[in-house]
């Protein structure tokens, strides 16, 4: 596989990246955006997961507990966390150099795999000997021709979180990427890699400067300074701020107003699952946006991740915060119709504006 060049751009290649017309509509603005996702690069300091799932066919209850027994049918490992932040930016045709870690063990084995068969750059994920991959094992179970429902899932976590110089390693991987990038998405699960330290260690250097910095933080958003813009879920917002929001639209103007200023932000999108989101910005009022499509969905594992990527794809083109949200919006909607850990193309996207 050919390796992706990590020589700096002059800057009227990234003038170029950011040139992106500017047309009177917003399908038409929508649609240009989606046409320049191919010229730009994004790095993605990330928590890799393996996401695996295994299906049973239902054959009778046991005799020893009164639990399903089930017939294996097949097993897939697709990658999840920060993982499919990464995917999601590949299949919507962006250029993505990806920063994390993972064991080596068969999970981490086959995320490589998996970002090989997509021909996502894989030189910056850093492989740790006595490590273990983040894997969140689903199992599924149905009848044939039947929906699958979830009855467990069984979570593998390292017993510590990397440390010393797998850290210094990854900032190093984040600084050289950045010269050649247009864009840096930070997908923090909690896990290490993706830390406030890793950035910091970036961010000291210089090397982020003028360039978007996009932030979705499971625990810890706070811990994060000079972010360009958040994509934190309705009760990751409650969780910070240690409030309850529920359907106060007062108290959801009061805390993302509070959010935006504490942390010096130019946008923040707070996602609210089947009442949409809401886009705070600096130099505009707060913006609310419907979900697109129904809200009988099928599955949301993984659409804040959709969200995330799709709104860095976006401001790496030069677009607006709002236009950057509603472009995710139709992401959403349209990841949470698929079933497991799924990404969302270009020409969805594109099919999904126009239809509207």
């Amino acid at each position: 596989m050919k390796k992706r060049s990590s020589k700096p751009r002059s800057p009227a290649q990234h003038s170029r990246a950011h040139a992106a017309p500017q047309p009177t509509s917003l399908h038409q603005r929508l649609l240009s955006i989606i046409d320049h996702f191919p010229s730009v690069t994004i790095t993605v300091l990330a928590d890799l997961v393996a996401d695996e799932f295994i299906f049973g066919e239902i054959t009778r209850v046991s005799r020893e507990a009164p639990v399903l027994i089930l017939a294996h049918r097949e097993r897939t490992v697709v990658p999840g966390g920060g993982g499919n932040a990464i995917c999601n930016l590949a299949s919507l045709g962006v250029n993505v150099l990806p920063v994390g870690v993972v064991g080596d063990d068969e999970a981490g084995h086959l995320l490589l795999q998996r970002f090989r068969q997509k021909h996502i750059h894989d030189g910056g994920i850093v492989v740790l000997p006595q490590h273990t991959t983040v894997t969140k094992t689903r199992i599924l179970a149905g009848q044939a021709h039947t929906n699958r429902q979830q009855v467990v899932r069984i979570d593998r976590e390292p017993d510590a979180a990397p440390s010393g110089p797998s850290l210094r390693r990854l900032a190093n991987e984040v600084r050289g990427y950045l010269r050649a990038s247009d864009a840096l998405l930070i997908s923090d699960y909690g896990y290490g890699a993706a830390s406030p330290d890793v950035w910091n260690a970036v961010r000291g250097k210089g090397r982020a400067a003028r360039r978007p910095v996009t932030l979705d933080s499971r625990y810890r958003i706070f811990a994060f300074d000079g972010i360009t813009a958040a994509t934190p879920n309705e009760p990751e917002i409650e969780a910070a701020l240690q409030m309850r929001i529920g359907s106060d639209r007062a108290r959801l103007m009061q805390a993302g107003q509070a959010v935006l200023k504490r942390m010096k932000l130019e946008a923040l999108v707070i996602t609210r699952g089947k009442d949409g989101m809401v886009v705070f910005s600096r130099d505009a009022d707060p913006l609310n946006i419907p979900i697109h499509g129904s809200d009988q969905v099928t599955d949301v594992t993984g659409a804040g991740d959709t969200v995330i990527a799709t709104f860095t794809a976006a401001l790496a083109t030069g677009s607006t915060g709002a236009d950057a949200a509603r472009l995710a919006n139709y992401a959403a909607g349209i990841v949470v119709m698929k079933r497991g850990t799924a990404t969302v193309s270009a020409e969805e996207l594109r099919a999904a504006i126009t239809s509207a």
